[in-house]
Protein backbone atom coordinates (compact mmCIF):
# COMPACT_ATOMS: atom_id res chain seq x y z
CA UNK A 1 0.00 0.00 0.00
CA UNK A 2 1.55 3.13 -0.82
CA UNK A 3 2.51 5.97 1.83
CA UNK A 4 -0.46 8.11 1.02
CA UNK A 5 -2.96 5.00 2.30
CA UNK A 6 -0.78 4.64 5.66
CA UNK A 7 -1.29 7.83 6.37
CA UNK A 8 -5.15 7.69 5.93
CA UNK A 9 -5.63 4.79 8.29
CA UNK A 10 -4.22 4.91 11.55
CA UNK A 11 -2.83 1.80 13.51
CA UNK A 12 -5.46 0.07 15.08
CA UNK A 13 -3.67 0.16 18.34
CA UNK A 14 -4.41 3.59 18.93
CA UNK A 15 -8.06 3.21 18.14
CA UNK A 16 -8.50 0.31 20.35
CA UNK A 17 -6.32 2.37 23.20
CA UNK A 18 -9.00 5.38 22.84
CA UNK A 19 -12.50 3.24 23.07
CA UNK A 20 -10.23 1.44 25.86
CA UNK A 21 -10.15 5.11 27.60
CA UNK A 22 -13.67 5.88 26.47
CA UNK A 23 -14.82 2.84 28.44
CA UNK A 24 -12.75 3.98 31.58
CA UNK A 25 -14.16 7.60 31.21
CA UNK A 26 -17.55 5.99 31.54
CA UNK A 27 -16.52 3.94 34.03
CA UNK A 28 -15.08 6.70 36.54
CA UNK A 29 -18.97 8.71 35.33
CA UNK A 30 -20.56 6.17 36.67
CA UNK A 31 -18.98 5.48 40.37
CA UNK A 32 -19.14 9.42 40.23
CA UNK A 33 -22.72 8.82 40.02
CA UNK A 34 -23.03 6.17 42.52
CA UNK A 35 -21.27 8.03 45.13
CA UNK A 36 -23.42 11.34 44.44
CA UNK A 37 -26.79 9.51 44.23
CA UNK A 38 -26.64 6.95 47.07
CA UNK A 39 -24.59 9.16 49.63
CA UNK A 40 -27.47 12.07 49.36
CA UNK A 41 -30.07 9.69 50.20
CA UNK A 42 -28.62 8.26 52.92
CA UNK A 43 -27.21 11.45 54.34
CA UNK A 44 -31.11 12.78 53.65
CA UNK A 45 -32.43 9.92 55.60
CA UNK A 46 -29.96 10.15 58.36
CA UNK A 47 -30.95 14.06 59.00
CA UNK A 48 -34.29 12.67 60.01
CA UNK A 49 -33.67 9.48 61.87
CA UNK A 50 -30.44 8.42 63.81
CA UNK A 51 -32.22 4.93 63.62
CA UNK A 52 -29.72 2.60 61.08
CA UNK A 53 -32.81 0.17 59.83
CA UNK A 54 -34.37 3.53 57.67
CA UNK A 55 -30.59 4.35 56.55
CA UNK A 56 -29.98 0.78 55.08
CA UNK A 57 -33.43 0.53 54.09
CA UNK A 58 -32.87 3.95 51.70
CA UNK A 59 -29.76 3.24 50.83
CA UNK A 60 -30.53 -0.11 49.45
CA UNK A 61 -33.29 1.11 47.57
CA UNK A 62 -30.86 4.02 46.13
CA UNK A 63 -28.36 1.39 45.12
CA UNK A 64 -30.76 -0.74 43.17
CA UNK A 65 -32.73 1.62 41.74
CA UNK A 66 -29.98 3.85 40.57
CA UNK A 67 -27.94 0.90 38.96
CA UNK A 68 -30.84 -0.50 37.39
CA UNK A 69 -32.02 3.32 36.11
CA UNK A 70 -28.27 3.95 35.01
CA UNK A 71 -28.15 0.32 32.85
CA UNK A 72 -31.37 0.77 30.84
CA UNK A 73 -30.43 4.62 30.00
CA UNK A 74 -27.07 3.09 29.08
CA UNK A 75 -29.14 0.27 27.34
CA UNK A 76 -31.46 2.47 25.42
CA UNK A 77 -28.44 5.19 24.00
CA UNK A 78 -26.24 2.47 23.11
CA UNK A 79 -28.77 0.47 21.41
CA UNK A 80 -30.24 3.80 19.47
CA UNK A 81 -26.36 4.26 18.39
CA UNK A 82 -25.67 0.89 17.16
CA UNK A 83 -28.80 0.14 15.07
CA UNK A 84 -27.76 3.72 13.48
CA UNK A 85 -24.43 2.56 12.88
CA UNK A 86 -26.22 -1.10 11.36
CA UNK A 87 -28.50 0.70 9.12
CA UNK A 88 -25.77 2.71 7.98
CA UNK A 89 -23.49 -0.35 6.97
CA UNK A 90 -26.53 -2.67 5.21
CA UNK A 91 -27.11 1.09 3.25
CA UNK A 92 -23.39 1.11 2.62
CA UNK A 93 -23.06 -2.60 1.85
CA UNK A 94 -26.07 -2.26 -0.69
CA UNK A 95 -24.86 0.52 -2.58
CA UNK A 96 -21.56 -1.05 -3.34
CA UNK A 97 -23.62 -4.07 -4.60
CA UNK A 98 -25.89 -2.41 -6.57
CA UNK A 99 -23.23 0.85 -7.78
CA UNK A 100 -20.10 -0.25 -7.42
CA UNK A 101 -18.60 2.04 -10.13
CA UNK A 102 -20.13 5.33 -8.87
CA UNK A 103 -18.99 4.38 -5.17
CA UNK A 104 -15.94 3.68 -6.42
CA UNK A 105 -15.43 7.47 -8.06
CA UNK A 106 -17.26 8.79 -4.94
CA UNK A 107 -14.47 7.27 -2.79
CA UNK A 108 -11.49 8.45 -5.25
CA UNK A 109 -13.79 12.03 -4.65
CA UNK A 110 -13.50 12.11 -1.05
CA UNK A 111 -9.51 11.44 -1.01
CA UNK A 112 -9.21 14.16 -3.43
CA UNK A 113 -11.43 16.50 -1.22
CA UNK A 114 -7.96 15.17 1.47
CA UNK A 115 -5.58 16.87 -0.74
CA UNK A 116 -4.31 13.80 -2.92
CA UNK A 117 -3.54 14.16 -6.99
CA UNK A 118 -6.04 12.28 -9.33
CA UNK A 119 -3.77 9.98 -9.76
CA UNK A 120 -2.44 9.01 -5.85
CA UNK A 121 -6.39 9.18 -5.14
CA UNK A 122 -7.17 6.73 -7.46
CA UNK A 123 -4.60 4.29 -6.73
CA UNK A 124 -5.27 4.42 -2.93
CA UNK A 125 -9.14 3.92 -3.86
CA UNK A 126 -7.99 1.26 -6.15
CA UNK A 127 -5.61 -0.77 -3.04
CA UNK A 128 -8.55 0.26 -0.59
CA UNK A 129 -11.05 -1.16 -2.58
CA UNK A 130 -9.59 -4.56 -3.56
CA UNK A 131 -8.97 -5.29 0.30
CA UNK A 132 -11.80 -4.02 1.82
CA UNK A 133 -13.91 -2.20 -0.22
CA UNK A 134 -16.89 -1.95 2.72
CA UNK A 135 -14.23 -0.77 5.11
CA UNK A 136 -12.83 2.25 3.20
CA UNK A 137 -16.30 3.73 2.59
CA UNK A 138 -17.06 3.50 6.16
CA UNK A 139 -14.39 4.97 6.94
CA UNK A 140 -13.69 7.45 4.95
CA UNK A 141 -17.62 8.68 4.64
CA UNK A 142 -19.14 7.43 7.42
CA UNK A 143 -16.04 7.29 10.03
CA UNK A 144 -17.25 4.01 11.58
CA UNK A 145 -15.74 1.21 12.25
CA UNK A 146 -17.41 -2.11 11.93
CA UNK A 147 -14.87 -3.89 14.43
CA UNK A 148 -15.93 -1.24 16.96
CA UNK A 149 -20.19 -1.44 17.35
CA UNK A 150 -20.61 -1.17 20.77
CA UNK A 151 -22.85 -4.22 22.26
CA UNK A 152 -25.98 -2.53 24.53
CA UNK A 153 -25.79 -5.56 26.96
CA UNK A 154 -22.17 -4.79 27.50
CA UNK A 155 -22.96 -1.17 27.69
CA UNK A 156 -25.42 -1.41 30.19
CA UNK A 157 -23.86 -3.98 32.34
CA UNK A 158 -20.47 -1.49 32.51
CA UNK A 159 -22.98 1.72 33.73
CA UNK A 160 -24.55 -0.63 36.45
CA UNK A 161 -21.51 -2.28 37.37
CA UNK A 162 -19.31 1.17 38.02
CA UNK A 163 -22.67 2.80 39.34
CA UNK A 164 -22.27 -0.50 42.20
CA UNK A 165 -18.75 -0.20 42.85
CA UNK A 166 -19.17 3.91 44.07
CA UNK A 167 -22.95 3.46 45.93
CA UNK A 168 -19.95 1.07 48.28
CA UNK A 169 -18.43 4.22 49.68
CA UNK A 170 -21.43 5.77 51.32
CA UNK A 171 -23.00 2.88 52.17
CA UNK A 172 -20.33 1.31 54.08
CA UNK A 173 -19.34 4.54 55.90
CA UNK A 174 -22.78 5.63 56.94
CA UNK A 175 -23.05 2.22 58.49
CA UNK A 176 -19.73 1.37 59.50
CA UNK A 177 -19.29 4.92 61.47
CA UNK A 178 -20.38 5.63 65.04
CA UNK A 179 -23.65 7.04 64.96
CA UNK A 180 -22.27 10.46 66.69
CA UNK A 181 -19.90 11.36 63.62
CA UNK A 182 -21.70 8.74 60.57
CA UNK A 183 -22.85 12.19 59.32
CA UNK A 184 -19.61 14.62 58.98
CA UNK A 185 -17.52 10.85 57.95
CA UNK A 186 -19.55 10.11 54.70
CA UNK A 187 -19.41 13.82 53.52
CA UNK A 188 -15.61 13.48 53.98
CA UNK A 189 -15.37 9.87 52.48
CA UNK A 190 -17.54 11.35 49.82
CA UNK A 191 -15.84 14.60 48.87
CA UNK A 192 -12.36 12.71 48.66
CA UNK A 193 -13.89 10.62 46.34
CA UNK A 194 -15.25 12.94 44.39
CA UNK A 195 -12.09 14.77 44.58
CA UNK A 196 -10.29 11.55 43.02
CA UNK A 197 -12.68 10.82 40.27
CA UNK A 198 -13.35 13.88 39.08
CA UNK A 199 -9.24 13.96 38.68
CA UNK A 200 -9.02 10.43 37.13
CA UNK A 201 -11.67 11.75 34.64
CA UNK A 202 -10.00 14.80 33.42
CA UNK A 203 -7.14 12.82 33.41
CA UNK A 204 -8.71 10.64 31.05
CA UNK A 205 -9.87 13.25 28.82
CA UNK A 206 -7.30 15.54 29.14
CA UNK A 207 -8.57 18.21 31.03
CA UNK A 208 -8.09 20.89 33.77
CA UNK A 209 -7.90 18.32 37.01
CA UNK A 210 -8.33 20.65 39.44
CA UNK A 211 -11.23 22.28 37.61
CA UNK A 212 -12.60 19.30 37.39
CA UNK A 213 -12.16 17.65 40.69
CA UNK A 214 -13.44 21.32 41.65
CA UNK A 215 -16.64 20.77 40.17
CA UNK A 216 -17.50 17.37 40.87
CA UNK A 217 -16.59 18.01 44.71
CA UNK A 218 -18.48 21.22 44.91
CA UNK A 219 -21.57 19.77 43.00
CA UNK A 220 -21.27 16.46 45.09
CA UNK A 221 -21.24 18.57 48.53
CA UNK A 222 -24.01 21.09 47.72
CA UNK A 223 -26.14 17.92 46.58
CA UNK A 224 -25.27 16.47 50.28
CA UNK A 225 -25.77 19.58 52.25
CA UNK A 226 -29.21 19.95 50.51
CA UNK A 227 -30.60 16.36 51.40
CA UNK A 228 -29.08 16.72 54.67
CA UNK A 229 -30.82 20.02 55.23
CA UNK A 230 -34.10 18.37 54.04
CA UNK A 231 -34.21 15.84 55.78
CA UNK A 232 -33.38 17.76 59.14
CA UNK A 233 -35.73 19.82 58.48
CA UNK A 234 -38.37 17.16 57.99
CA UNK A 235 -37.71 15.64 61.12
CA UNK A 236 -37.44 18.77 63.33
CA UNK A 237 -40.71 19.59 62.19
CA UNK A 238 -42.10 16.08 62.82
CA UNK A 239 -43.23 15.58 58.88
CA UNK A 240 -41.20 12.29 58.64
Amino acid sequence: MSESATQLHPEPQGTDIAAKLNWLRAGVLGANDGIVSVAAVVVGVAGVTGDTGPILAAGLAAVVGGAISMALGEYVSVSSQSDSQRDLIAKETRELREQPTEEFDELVGLYRHKGLSEETARTVAKELTEKDALRAHLDIELGINPDEIVSAWHAAFASAVSFLIGSILPMLTILLAPASVRVPLTFVAVLIALAITGWVGAWIGGGSRVKASTRVVVGGALALAATFGLGTLLGTTGIA
